[in-house]
């Protein structure tokens, strides 16, 4: 069953405060809501509480520095800024708060913070004189008038001493703030809209008949394509998802084509490629049986030897009639990786190309998580680290719209 936040995206902010040990329950109780959780430290913060810590409740790495080796090829607080729907800060220190409204960007967290257009919510926490002080009120008016929301400090015995206004909210309280949040905001599949588009997606495996019990498949779950079917009908595309066998239901507002066969798919695809984005992600056999045996093949003394025959290769044929469609097809590999890819690329006339090395762990037949990288036909290569499926399927389409005529 999916949560209040499944599939939201949220970039948490930590600064230098005694709260931040706060802040891994706040990710805990995120991650229970199927949210994905994005942690960007401050040097600062990390005095109080370990990135190891929040890599492991999030499973996702936590930024810590703004200059260290990039994970990606793309601009790393850029990305994390366009990634995010809702972007908190908590706990959000006085210095943090002055240099938010300053528009200064000094570090990654600053920096990502002036580049997002995602909401924002700060969870205050400091001392009591320091909330009051009248330069901080001044940052929270400054703040507020420019929409950035707070999740007001609570009042108690704080870690100075000190009794007074200035505790961070409860994670709890942050937790149903987001959520309200979250549910009154728009989608982010929304603001790049697929509406009036039409996407075409095939996934899962082929099955290819021996005889009446026994078939020819792989280990294909269908997990990938059902993911960015899912994403572009919630972009709001007319999306047709044409599907070998899987245990999957169909997502909602998408039109499921059952097929068995490779030749099934190959049919029910090129009987209309009336289509502004095709997306094959389907493993579909290679090789059928010359032929099928109308009764169960027994065993025999010795041996047994089949002979097989080409099935269509569907991709090619796309590619060899497509004109203003975006088609875009997927390299699973065992070595050579990003070689043989960009060889698929060129043979098969596409325009982006999804390549991942299926024997890495996160990212083979079966898995919630994929690691891959993407090569557009002008040569451009992106580098993702491991992502569940539903973000993947998010990029993918996020990409297929720029590259749209």
């Amino acid at each position: 069953m999916s949560g209040p936040l499944t599939g939201k995206n949220i970039v948490l902010g930590v600064t230098g405060g005694i709260a931040a040990y706060k802040s891994a329950d706040l990710v805990s109780r995120l991650r229970k809501l199927d949210a994905n959780v994005y942690v960007v430290m401050t040097a600062h913060a990390k005095a109080f509480i370990s990135p190891l810590t929040f890599q492991s409740l999030s499973q996702n790495y936590v930024v810590e520095d703004m200059f260290e080796a990039p994970r990606t090829w793309d601009v790393e607080h850029i990305a994390l800024a366009k990634l995010a729907d809702l972007f908190v800060v908590a706990p959000a220190t006085a210095n943090c708060l002055a240099k938010m409204a300053a528009g200064i960007a000094d570090d990654f967290l600053s920096t990502t913070l002036l580049a997002t257009k995602a909401p924002i919510l700060v969870a205050p926490a400091m001392n009591t004189q320091m909330y009051l002080n009248a330069v901080t009120q001044r940052n929270i008016r400054t703040l507020e008038d420019l929409g950035v929301l707070f999740a007001s400090p609570g009042s108690g015995r704080l870690a100075c001493g000190d009794e007074g206004v200035g505790k961070m909210a409860e994670p709890q309280q942050i937790v149903d703030e987001i959520v309200k949040l979250m549910e009154k905001a728009p989608a982010a599949e929304e603001s790049g809209s697929l509406s009036g588009r039409r996407v075409l997606i095939t996934a899962g495996p082929t099955r290819e008949p021996l005889d009446p019990v026994r078939y020819l498949t792989n280990h294909s779950t269908g997990k990938m394509g059902y993911a960015i079917a899912s994403a572009a009908a919630a972009m709001g595309a007319e999306t047709k998802l044409v599907s070998g066998p899987v245990e999957l239901g169909a997502p909602s507002g998408v039109t499921r084509i059952d097929v068995e066969t490779a030749q099934e798919m190959f049919e029910a695809v090129m009987s209309d490629l009336n289509f502004d984005i095709i997306i094959m992600t389907a493993a579909v056999a290679d090789y059928r049986p010359k032929a099928v045996a109308s009764q169960k093949i027994k065993k025999v003394e010795g041996d047994l030897a089949l002979e097989l025959t080409r099935n269509p290769d569907i991709l090619y044929e796309v590619g060899k009639v497509k004109n203003k469609q975006i088609l875009i097809g997927f390299a699973a590999e065992t070595e050579k990786v990003l070689e043989h890819a960009e060889a698929k690329l060129r043979k098969k006339n596409l325009d982006m190309i999804v390549a991942n090395d299926v024997t890495v762990k996160g990212a083979g037949f079966g898995s919630d998580t994929n690691v891959v990288t993407f090569i557009t036909a002008d040569g451009e290569q992106t580098a993702y680290d491991q992502m569940g499926k539903a973000d993947v399927a998010k990029a993918i389409l996020k990409k297929a719209v720029s590259l749209l005529p």
